[in-house]
């Protein structure tokens, strides 16, 4: 489909979370040796950038812009309003499909400590929210996602809707986490994302993530060239419109990793369909507390005064798999 942008003002100022001490730090680059070592479960989370995304062109030139210093500790710094569709009480869950259709998506993310070295936050909650393949939120599903879409209940599949596509994971002994899920769809006037929170300091109970700090809000992107091809796909091809790219999206600042931009690999070169495997690492100060009221970028509410979906009562109470 065709990827006409929505031109948005991008003046808006950010707000960098972080104040990192001691040592070198490059802004816009990405704490982790290469797709490969991200991916790898003996893979380490310090040392420099490859700037290198197998698979996927737009990715690569976007991280290998941000540069690469030998010896210096290079951290996800921008911090984003958690925008309009968060609910509290997310499951404690790998895979937060809910049985929703789209292009599968590997996401494995790797937490480190941006003012010890990078070193792994052990413990750490990463929990992250999406719309489904036409635009809806749980919890949202009223909410218009613009162009023409069928209505969520189309879907055909079995998933919650106060809980579909979110989640949490507890960071191991690397500080990484690993999500299966689908690739987000969009909504009008946002580009393709995912919306994200590190937290510290709470622990699992009865597979819900409780008490704690947010100390990172965040969003991640995909870069366009994939998205175009991801959404000319069944069943993302049902919602036709005017898809806004990554330079004239409201949230997103042209800082590729520094800005959640994802290094993407196909799982098959010749089947995108196959899915992709995404990887970045999100550099944290465990000390610092983040509303995600803050940050830049508003988050981007669908036309026609949604979301008018209520969320629902309570916390979820459904069993979760790790």
């Amino acid at each position: 489909m065709p990827m006409t942008g929505l031109h948005q003002d991008t003046s808006i100022t950010r707000r960098r979370a972080l104040a990192v001490t001691g040592g070198t730090v490059a802004a816009g680059g990405l704490a982790a040796a290469g797709y490969q070592a991200a991916f790898a479960d003996t893979g380490t989370t310090t040392g420099t950038t490859t700037g290198t995304t197998a698979g996927t062109t737009a990715g690569a030139s976007a991280s290998a812009s941000a540069g690469s210093t030998a010896g210096a500790c290079m951290t996800l710094m921008t911090s984003v309003t958690e925008g309009p569709y968060y609910l509290d009480g997310a499951l404690v869950r790998k895979d937060i499909t809910e049985g929703k259709s789209g292009v599968p998506l590997t996401l494995r993310l790797t937490v480190v400590d941006a003012t010890d070295g990078c070193t792994p936050v052990a413990g750490a909650a990463v929990e992250i929210w999406h719309c489904d393949a036409w635009g809806y939120y749980s919890g949202y599903t009223t909410a218009n996602p613009g162009g023409s879409a069928p209505a969520e209940s189309e879907d055909g599949s079995t998933a919650n809707d106060g809980t579909y596509l979110r989640g949490y994971q507890i960071a191991n002994a690397n500080g990484v986490v690993k999500f299966e899920t689908i690739f987000p769809g969009w909504y009008t006037p946002r580009t393709c994302h995912i919306h994200l929170k590190v937290h510290t300091g709470g622990q699992k109970e009865d597979g819900t993530y409780e008490g704690g700090k947010v100390n990172h809000t965040g969003q991640l992107f995909f870069p366009d060239d994939v998205a175009e091809e991801i959404f000319a796909l069944e069943p993302y091809a049902k919602h036709t419109g005017s898809y806004t790219v990554l330079a004239d999206d409201m949230v997103y600042d042209g800082g590729g990793a520094s800005s959640g931009l994802l290094t993407l690999k196909s799982v098959h070169k010749a089947d995108p369909a196959k899915g992709y495997k995404g990887s970045l690492t999100l550099g944290v100060d465990p000390d610092a507390e983040n509303t995600g009221a803050g940050g830049g970028g508003g988050g981007g509410t669908p036309p026609g005064g949604a979301p008018t979906g209520a969320p629902p009562s309570g916390a979820p109470t459904a069993s979760a798999s790790s």
